[in-house]
């Protein structure tokens, strides 16, 4: 059976053996009859019907048992087909791949045409939104461009107001000067007159001294003279009333004289020119009184007649004023309709992306707030800071000005004075840190009773300027000449050989050191002040000066209080009347550096104030940012409502506007109708009233030669009426000056003859008693007097120089203050077209040219600042807009 198995090929594991060795006879006791064995079988097909013919004891029945798949598998082992397994597995595997390729390009077909519609619509929706945003940058740009064109038309307005101003000032100075030199030479005219004068009143006494030897009625004489000298001179007084209000007659009379011409001259000129007009129209319609009384009473019956006609015309007006409202009324509102309409398809078309782009806006934006609330924070630290130092800067410039108040004193500066300050100002700006500034007010005695003393100590050194070189000094030497100044005396510290201070004079009774009752500022000017005083002692008396500097074994340089000072050699000096008026100038010092003081107060003030004035920048980017965070607060709404809105409330208020938008037509339709109905009737009526005024008119038209009334009365009646009424002011206009020139006439002639005669008749009697050397004296005298008025004429101008000097330059500050406004103003502008990305049109330069201020640090002086910031005006000047893309209507 074995070997009947074997032969058919079942399995090794369904025969009866481990191994096919065993098969072979003996083997599985160990006693294999032969190595090698096989078998061989023949099949014989003698009956038909027979299909099996041996079976393992079992077989059947495990066949039997077995289930479908297990059966399949049998029966794919018998039919060899299981050789084609692994060949099935890879078909059916490129079966399935077949399949889901097949599966996954049907697929992405379809998402590709998904996706081509929806960049389609994504495209559709990005060019709307470009054009949208298109248009606001346009609008922007014209918005900006408005306020950019109008700011620099008003920095123009100001800066030719300015230059205006300037010239002002340099007109008013070079009459100052010219006003300064003529007060110059009027001085030495009349010192020399006075010099003359005196001459002749020194021989006019000396001639009395004779007189009053040789005659004894030498009293009575006098008393007559001066008695004649005093009726002279009220003549002479009145003569000159008599002859200003002469002059002041002729100069009236002059002037209506003029006048009378001119009004003559005009009055012609209009006759002239109303004939030219009149032969220019080929004939002359002008009416006659009883035309004109004529025309008014037919104009009246003519509107007697059409009364009727014309109330109902006026109801016709009414009523075709009121349709045509009513019809304005419809299509605007079908305008608004159609508008609403395009609005509702608009949003319908928005809603799906609008989100997207809410989203990416809330998310700048707030990045965007951020920013904006710290430069806010930054502006209001430095608008409070400027707000606590203007306050502090009040409260020192009213004490300041109190302390001027008290002082009392006001003095002129000469025009030398003022020379010289301004070349020391020119110097220490020439050379800032090096030229410390003059003695005197770089010192101050540290008592009142010493200034006359430190006044004699100092001497000639007291005006000395302190400088740190002699390179410096050289310089500034340099300087002055080339500006032709007035010779000056300079201290250089690194050139001054100063002996030290002998500390043993410091132990005197009775004495101080000079050095000892100043003091000075800054510390590193006490060597030229050691230069100057040396080891002088000061000293309550002049006994006391004398005794230290003479009764020693060793001699001293003292000096009393009253200005008498001891030198070493012996030599002893005074001047206490002219020392007191130079010391006078500690006092005019103390009044100086509290003008200074002034000064550098309202030019901080000045520096505070603007940056106050960035209150307005505060306010704007405050603007911003409120601006922004309302936005924010705005979008962040607005993309909730875009969330939950639906798309069929919008569907459904277009379709209502549709159906409203259909009823617009019949009912425009209908006002036309009725308008274009009533215009016949009116315009018949209108000519119903005219044929009526034709046939009331008729024989007058024929009369003045028009072809109807209507022409007349809207060519020539009012053309007559206005010549008239000119006529008639020019006749009362002449009638007018006429008899106020007959009046002046009348009036000039009586008051010159009274005058005349009167005085005449007074200075001859005065003038016959005169003698000549009185005559001479009174004439120099006169003289004199003439020259101290023409002194006072010119004091008067170049006071009123001054204060128009002042007022001028109040004006300029006033103008440089609205300039600075302004250019800060259009640096905003710029500023926030740069920030908002606004390209505008530039002729020259570039947006980058656009500077961004940057915080100045705690530290930081204030003029560099300023420097700064004009240097960035400066600079955005030269940035040039072109304004041919903004509206005509807009400039």
């Amino acid at each position: 059976m074995d070997a009947i198995s074997f032969v058919l090929g079942e399995k090794t594991s369904n025969l009866r053996v481990k191994t096919l060795r065993d098969l072979i006879h003996g083997a599985p006791v160990g006693k294999p009859a032969a190595n090698r064995a096989f078998v061989s079988m023949v099949y014989s097909e003698e009956g038909a019907e027979d299909r099996t013919f041996a079976r393992v004891i079992g077989a059947v029945e495990s066949i039997a048992m077995k289930n479908p798949k297990e059966r399949t598998a049998l029966f794919e082992e018998i039919s060899r087909s299981g050789e084609l397994a692994q060949e099935y597995d890879k078909r059916k595997k490129e079966m399935v791949k077949a399949e889901e390729d097949t599966q996954f390009n049907y697929h992405r077909k379809k998402n590709i045409a998904a996706e081509r519609k929806e960049a389609k619509q994504e495209k559709e929706e990005a060019d709307r939104y470009q054009r949208l945003k298109d248009e606001v940058v346009r609008a922007q740009v014209q918005l900006q461009l408005f306020k950019l064109y109008h700011n620099e038309v008003e920095i123009e307005k100001l800066n030719k107001e300015l230059a205006s101003k300037n010239k002002e000032i340099e007109k008013d100075k070079k009459r100052m000067d010219k006003v300064e030199d003529e007060l110059k030479e009027k001085k030495k005219e009349l010192g020399k007159m006075m010099r003359e004068q005196q001459q002749i009143e020194k021989e006019i006494k000396e001639k009395d001294s004779e007189l009053n030897q040789k005659r004894p009625q030498y009293i009575k004489a006098k008393e007559n003279t001066s008695h004649k000298i005093k009726k002279l001179e009220a003549a002479k007084k009145s003569l000159q009333n008599a002859q200003k209000h002469y002059k002041k007659r002729k100069g009236d009379m002059d002037e209506l004289e003029k006048e009378m011409l001119s009004v003559e001259k005009a009055r012609q000129e209009f006759e002239e020119r109303m004939e030219e007009e009149s032969q220019s129209q080929g004939r002359d319609l002008t009416l006659e009184e009883n035309q004109v009384k004529k025309y008014h009473r037919l104009k009246e019956e003519a509107s007697k007649r059409a009364a009727t006609l014309a109330q109902e015309l006026e109801k016709f007006n009414r009523d075709q004023k009121a349709d045509q409202d009513r019809l304005d009324l419809e299509e605007r509102k079908k305008v608004e309709t159609e508008a609403k309409i395009k609005q509702k398809l608009r949003e319908i078309e928005e809603n799906q992306k609008r989100i997207e782009k809410l989203e990416e806006y809330i998310t700048t934006s707030k990045q965007s707030l951020e920013e904006q609330k710290k430069l806010e924070g930054e502006l209001t630290e430095e608008v409070e800071m400027a707000k606590r130092r203007i306050d502090e800067i009040n409260k020192e410039l009213n004490q300041v000005m109190e302390q001027l108040g008290d002082a009392r004193i006001d003095r002129q500066e000469s025009s030398r004075q003022q020379r010289k300050a301004e070349i020391m100002e020119s110097i220490k700006r020439l050379y800032p840190g090096s030229v410390y500034g003059r003695l005197i007010d770089l010192c101050q005695p540290t008592q009142k009773k010493y200034q006359i003393a430190v006044t004699k100590v100092l001497g000639k050194n007291m005006d000395a300027i302190i400088v740190d070189s002699e390179k410096t000094g050289r310089d500034c030497i340099q300087y002055i000449k080339e500006q032709r100044g007035e010779p000056e005396t300079f201290l250089p510290l690194d050139y001054l050989e100063v002996k030290p201070t002998d500390e043993k004079l410091r132990e005197l009774k009775g004495a101080k050191l000079v050095i000892d009752v100043i003091r000075y500022e800054p510390p590193h000017i006490k060597k030229a002040l050691q230069y100057a005083c040396g080891n002088a002692l000061v000293c309550d008396n002049v006994e006391d000066a004398r005794r230290i500097a003479f009764g020693g074994h060793q001699r001293h340089k003292t000096v009393a209080l009253d200005g008498t000072l001891f030198q070493k050699s012996g030599v002893i000096s005074g001047g206490a009347s002219d020392l007191k008026a130079k010391a006078r100038r500690w006092d005019e010092k103390a009044v100086d550096k509290l003008k200074e003081k002034k000064e550098r107060l309202t030019e901080e003030l000045k520096e505070q104030m603007k940056a106050k004035r960035k209150e307005a920048e505060l306010r704007q980017v405050q603007s911003q940012a409120h601006g922004l965070q309302m936005r924010l607060k705005y979008s962040q709404s607005d993309l909730e409502q875009t969330k939950t809105r639906h798309l069929a409330l919008n569907l459904q208020e277009k379709s209502k506007l549709e159906s409203e938008l259909a009823n617009f037509g019949p009912r425009i339709n209908d006002i036309k109708r009725i308008i274009q109905s009533r215009e016949r009737e009116m315009k018949d009526l209108k000519e119903k009233m005219n044929q009526v005024e034709d046939e009331v008119f008729e024989e007058f038209c024929r009369e003045i030669g028009v072809r109807n009334i209507r022409e007349f009365e809207e060519e020539k009646v009012k053309r007559q009426n206005e010549i008239a009424k000119k006529r008639l002011e020019f006749e009362n206009q002449k009638t007018r000056l006429g008899i106020q020139l007959d009046f002046e006439k009348n009036q000039l002639k009586e008051d010159q003859d009274k005058e005349e005669q009167r005085h005449m008749k007074i200075i001859d009697e005065t003038m016959a008693q005169l003698q000549d050397l009185k005559n001479q004296h009174l004439a120099k005298k006169s003289e004199v007097n003439d020259k101290n008025h023409e002194m006072e004429e010119i004091r008067k101008k170049l006071g009123g120089a001054n204060k128009e000097m002042t007022h001028l330059q109040k004006e300029v500050t006033a103008i440089e203050t609205k300039l600075e406004q302004k250019r800060s103003d259009r640096h905003n502008l710029l500023q926030a077209c740069k920030m908002q990305d606004i390209k505008l049109p530039l002729s020259k330069g570039t947006m980058d040219d656009i500077s961004q201020e940057e915080g100045s640090s705690q530290g930081e002086d204030s003029v560099s600042g300023s420097q700064r910031t004009s240097n960035i005006y400066a600079r955005e000047a030269l940035i040039e807009i072109d304004y041919g893309d903004l509206c005509e209507d807009l400039k």
